[in-house]
């Protein structure tokens, strides 16, 4: 993956916004220099890939599951949610790998209907 910081948060935003649409949030308008996006009612939109208390109500409500990798067997760790996989020298932190990996997740859930949005 290999991005500048720049790109790297682009990436993120573009992942929290296409969960937001997924969910059923049709108002949304880029404010990259607010650090997100603005959604319904000038609400902040939830930094689903930057931020536990957002990922993690996710996480719970969907019941994915994360199952890390043993980097002896691959040579990087890695974290594992349903289909998804990500390695963790692709991103800042682990934190940030597993967060990522949970919105993209969900996101491929929604997509083949394998999940149906749930109110918070």
């Amino acid at each position: 993956m290999h991005m500048n910081d720049q790109e790297y948060f682009r990436s993120c935003v573009a992942k929290e916004r296409h969960l937001a649409q997924l969910l059923g949030h049709q108002h949304i308008e880029e404010c990259y220099e607010s650090a997100g996006t603005l959604w319904d009612n000038a609400q902040a939109l939830p930094q689903w890939t930057r931020d536990w208390r957002a990922c993690g109500p996710l996480m719970t409500r969907y019941g994915i599951t994360v199952v890390y990798g043993n980097p002896v067997q691959t040579g990087s760790g890695f974290a594992q949610m349903g289909s998804t996989v990500v390695q963790f020298s692709d991103h800042p932190t682990r934190d940030r790998a597993v967060m990522y990996g949970i919105v993209k997740e969900l996101i491929f859930l929604l997509e083949h209907g394998k999940v149906k949005p749930v109110s918070p």
